[in-house]
């Protein structure tokens, strides 16, 4: 853990010779110095894109204005949100931000990239481990490629295996309630994209959810596969969900009788979700690093003074 505030700082490199330089111009980035410590990993998960970092390698905290700040598109890295890994339990734990500020109690896609992460940075056995999120443990483990499984815990229905009726727009629409270490609302319908951007703000901020809720519509297409588009609390429409394709598979495998495992079809690409009939999940899907880099000293500034 670095206990200065002026820790070392990386040099850009640039071409000995280039096109810029030939025509006698400098470099744009020539002499920019860049700070070492404030690293980060752009990782995607069928389309599902965050920013990885350890809490140890930044000088500054996380909180809910720089959250919102980092994942601004145009000002910040952009994304889905940011997955901060802090060690100081002796255990991986990931925080999960969200783009408003707000955090989440688990993210199904980040924890496969998380688990990628710490697998390639040598923080778990090549065989997989647990990592702490904020609905719990999860085990992780490699399965050939850039696919990860994830024992995702124990799924519940806190009212019932039962759908209920709520009121949008003057009508009533059915939904099951399915908790994943976070809360999903499940709603099936024709055509899941043709409402996801209508129907799916209104019912996250419903009074029924005190806490929000993520909002996830799905269509059966077979005795074992569903095609999902989601609705994410505190982000928006987003191309996967992990923890919404588990609680969208639990809802469809007890309530409308499919067969697990159940193959769930996101605007992003696949996930196998397998459910038991104790209703233990678990998820196997990819993730993928994009790039990764350090925050410009003009980006870290503007974070300090937020």
């Amino acid at each position: 853990r670095r206990t200065s505030r002026t820790p070392s700082v990386a040099r850009v490199r640039t071409p000995t010779r280039s096109k810029v330089q030939a025509a006698g111009r400098r470099p744009a980035t020539e002499g920019i110095r860049y700070p070492a410590w404030m690293r980060f990993e752009k990782w995607q998960g069928i389309g599902n894109n965050y920013a990885v970092v350890r809490r140890a390698e930044w000088t500054i905290a996380l909180t809910a204005e720089r959250a919102r700040f980092l994942c601004d598109r145009n000002f910040g890295l952009g994304g889905d949100g940011i997955l901060e890994i802090d060690f100081e339990s002796g255990v991986a734990r990931m925080t999960v931000w969200n783009p408003d500020g707000s955090q989440s109690e688990n993210c199904g896609n980040g924890i496969r990239m998380v688990a990628r992460h710490l697998l390639a940075r040598g923080d778990l056995p090549p065989t997989g481990g647990t990592v702490l999120t904020g609905a719990g443990p999860v085990s992780v483990r490699p399965v050939g490629g850039n696919d990860i499984e994830v024992q995702m815990g124990r799924a519940v229905f806190p009212d019932g295996e039962t759908r209920e009726a709520l009121a949008v727009n003057g009508s009533n629409v059915d939904f099951a309630f399915v908790t994943t270490g976070n809360p999903h609302a499940i709603i099936e319908h024709a055509d899941p994209a043709s409402v996801v951007q209508t129907l799916g703000p209104q019912i996250e901020v419903a009074p029924r959810f005190p806490n929000r809720t993520n909002v996830e519509f799905i269509r059966l297409d077979g005795p074992d596969e569903v095609t999902m588009r989601v609705w994410e609390r505190g982000v928006g429409e987003t191309m996967a969900c992990g923890t919404g394709a588990c609680a969208a598979a639990v809802a469809a495998v007890r309530l409308s009788g499919l067969t697990s495992p159940v193959t769930v079809h996101l605007a992003g690409g696949d996930l196998e979700i397998a459910v038991d009939d104790d209703l233990e999940v678990t998820m196997t899907g990819p993730a993928e690093l994009i790039y990764e880099g350090t925050l410009s000293p003009a980006l870290v500034a503007r974070l300090e003074a937020l």
